[in-house]
């Protein structure tokens, strides 16, 4: 990794930043008491956040899985990853194929601080985290972390899980995802979730304020505008559903796919689903 280590300077704990409050809304530990806040705030307005997130985490894994299996799949780039919550992408890939390659990257220091989690390889496989931010795709494409880790004449899956909902119309989310598919050849696959106000828009519109008040523009979109970035790929069925609701037969367990089903759609709140490049 040729990433310089984080240090407490260069994190800004004077705002609440979106990855270590979702940490707080996994129960994790890595926080500070401003995202505490914030995330609190969230969860007051919307008592199902702590589920959503769970959820999208759990879509992660199913996902990976069947594209591992079922697609051939063996090398992701996973932008947005968050700080290192076990089991992480490439774990669950190299779960099904040892050899599996991922890139991850994400924008917050204190992901990068934890970022040697990530590199915890099979003696198969590889994995590198880069240190970089979804609205510069270019430099992600460019990184000599990416270049030494995957192969991009061969597929490659692009992992976007609760990224895009941060990234508003006026940053061209579409173009962004279009630029980055654009590098990746026939076979390739695109996963996302998203945020929606589908189910219950009041609620939603004070998420997203408490989100713009804390320095993060938010903008969460209905089913047939997450739909759009799928536009050019073949939709595994059953296309865009809530995000608890896709393939739990690729659940680790019965538990698992119980707890699934104990939830509501607007307790979830989540779009999900996965494209394959024609």
């Amino acid at each position: 990794m040729t990433n310089p280590p984080a240090t407490t300077r260069d994190i800004d704990t004077s705002k609440p930043h979106s990855a270590r409050m979702y940490d707080y809304y996994l129960g994790g530990k890595d926080h500070f008491d401003v995202d505490k806040q914030a995330a609190e705030q969230v969860a007051k307005a919307y008592p199902g956040i702590f589920v959503c997130a769970e959820q999208n985490r759990a879509f992660m894994h199913r996902a990976t899985r069947l594209l591992a299996r079922e697609h051939g799949i063996r090398q992701w780039l996973d932008i947005g990853t968050g700080i290192p919550t076990e089991p992480n992408l490439h774990q669950v890939a190299q779960s099904v194929v040892p050899e599996a390659r991922v890139v991850y990257a994400d924008n917050d220091p204190l992901v990068l601080k934890y970022a040697e989690t990530l590199m915890r390889s099979t003696r198969e496989g590889r994995t590198a985290y880069i240190h970089a931010d979804v609205n510069a795709p270019e430099a992600i494409l460019d990184s000599p972390e990416l270049a030494q880790v995957l192969d991009l004449k061969q597929p490659v899956a692009l992992s976007l899980n609760a990224l895009l909902h941060f990234v508003t119309d006026a940053q061209e989310p579409y173009a962004i995802v279009d630029r980055l598919l654009d590098s990746f050849p026939s076979g390739s696959a695109l996963a996302v979730t998203h945020c929606t106000p589908d189910f219950d828009p009041a609620t939603w519109q004070k998420v997203t304020d408490i989100y713009t008040r804390g320095g993060t523009p938010v903008q969460f979109r209905s089913k047939d505008d997450v739909a759009r970035f799928f536009d050019g790929l073949d939709l595994i069925e059953p296309g865009i559903t809530v995000g608890h609701r896709w393939h739990l037969e690729y659940a680790t367990d019965d538990n698992a796919r119980a707890d699934a089903e104990s939830h509501t759609d607007a307790e979830v709140s989540l779009w999900a689903g996965v494209g394959i490049k024609p």
